[in-house]
């Protein structure tokens, strides 16, 4: 009775929210006053130093190319294929419509892919549910959120998540068994302290504090004096020099200074050399390679056999990896048995050229693979209304009960014909017609053969 009694008092509250449950939240932060930012609040930030490089470019290409796969609240059969989508439920609004207050669904992947390339691991939340998670495992989601794990503990994990209510970023601890918890496929690669894509990145901020003192404006000007400087009063007397030349420099309004003749100037005109550039060329290309990239994949010049290569590679395991955490912390054992899952699914025409699209639907409809609404949808059309579009059939082949498809000839007196051999021939039309045709045939032909002079033998 107790539990049946808080399931109703929630019910009753409009469901449960993460950070209004004393359980989970660390620390409640109230306010009397909304604040305002200038930027959207919720939105991440690259760490320090992506933001100049080019790592902050292949974070945006990957997360654009994982959020443009869609992810489906399904039902599968028996053998685990997809059948339909559960549109009632939640979940899936969340994943297809409205994840939560601030983002769209293609905002809200692109927020999954981008943080995991950035983090390493990541929780997927569900900070309002039907019903309180910790009562029942029959909740249906509301809204989700992304937030960053900043604690890890033996059941629990500690989220850095962002609270639409108050418009601040908050502390809170969930359990890992509602918390899809999803871990970069890529993570030796991108994400381990001395893995190639941070070594990258040391590299290039070396290289820009290299530009940085490049640039700042120094002239790296070398004065050479008349006189031996070896006492303290000529190294005194050197260095008045020196603040001599600089004030008149400071002080000129076109950068002009004047010298003794007998005083030398050498203008350091170039950097040390070094070989910054050529490691980070070396550093560059590996990164590609061990994440399945090219430069035509950067540029968008890549062909069809690259970018599947690429998606194989690359972006599949990032959002297989999603989905089956998805599927553990969202659907519970008993929905998994009667057929609900969480399902990705790509255009597989999205890479197809125009002059391959007319060749590839005629040998799926051709095959009775997809029938030609189908294949409509596919290219952008919008369905036909005939029946027949809908239906896994082969124009190109009769067809069961059309006179085509009959296989029958005309109709004969069967018994007659097969009876009396004098029996006189069904009357047929088309016979008359095909006689006639001969008759005219032959005496065309006569008659070219008696100007020729040739007898008929």
């Amino acid at each position: 009775m107790a539990n049946l009694f808080s399931r109703v008092k929630s019910t009753i509250r409009h469901g449960w929210n993460v950070f209004t449950d004393p359980d989970y939240l660390d620390g409640l932060h109230t306010t009397g006053a909304t604040l305002g930012y200038y930027s959207p609040p919720d939105r991440r930030r690259a760490s320090y130093g992506n933001e100049r490089t080019l790592i902050s470019s292949i974070y945006t290409r990957l997360s654009i190319d994982v959020s443009g796969i869609d992810i489906r609240h399904v039902r599968t059969d028996a053998d685990g294929r997809y059948l339909n989508d559960i549109t009632t439920s939640g979940l899936h609004d969340c994943l297809t419509v409205d994840p939560n207050l601030d983002q769209l669904p293609r905002q809200f992947r692109q927020d999954i892919a981008h943080t995991i390339f950035e983090k390493g691991v990541i929780a997927i939340v569900p900070v309002e549910t039907s019903l309180s998670p910790t009562e029942t495992g029959g909740y249906d989601i509301q809204q989700l959120r992304v937030g960053e794990i900043v604690g890890w503990q033996p059941g629990h994990v500690r989220v850095s998540l962002y609270d639409q209510r108050l418009g601040e970023t908050k502390i809170v601890t969930v359990p890992k068994q509602m918390t899809a918890i999803v871990e970069n496929p890529l993570y030796a690669v991108m994400n381990e302290p001395n893995s190639t894509l941070k070594r990258l990145t040391r590299k290039l901020t070396m290289l820009d504090t290299v530009d940085e003192a490049s640039s700042s404006g120094k002239l790296d000007m070398i004065i050479q004096l008349p006189y031996v400087i070896k006492t303290d009063a000529r190294r005194q007397q050197a260095e008045q020099r020196r603040k001599d030349i600089e004030f008149q420099l400071k002080g000129s309004k076109y950068g002009i200074a004047y010298t003794d003749g007998t005083e030398k100037i050498t203008q350091l005109n170039r950097p040390v050399d070094n070989n910054l550039l050529e490691q980070i060329k070396y550093l560059t290309d590996k990164l590609y390679s061990e994440l399945g990239l090219t430069p035509e994949v950067m540029n968008g010049t890549a062909d069809e056999k690259a970018m599947l290569n690429y998606y194989s590679r690359t972006i599949q395991p990032v959002i297989q990896a999603v989905t089956e955490a998805m599927r553990r912390a969202f659907l519970t054992k008993t929905a998994r048995t009667q057929g609900q899952s969480v399902m990705y699914f790509r255009d597989p025409f999205a890479l197809v050229p125009m002059a391959d699209i007319a060749e590839i639907a005629d040998k799926f409809t051709r095959n009775e693979i997809l029938s030609s609404n189908e294949i409509r949808q596919g290219i952008g059309f919008k369905p036909s209304q005939d029946p027949k579009a809908d239906q896994l059939v082969n124009s190109n082949m009769p067809q069961p009960g059309t006179d085509m498809g009959t296989g029958a000839a005309p109709p004969t007196d069967a018994t007659d014909v097969a009876g009396d051999p004098n029996a006189d021939a069904v009357d047929d039309p088309g016979a008359d017609v095909v006689s006639s045709g001969l008759d005219e045939l032959n005496a065309t032909l006569d008659q070219i053969f008696a100007d020729l002079g040739i007898e008929d033998g």
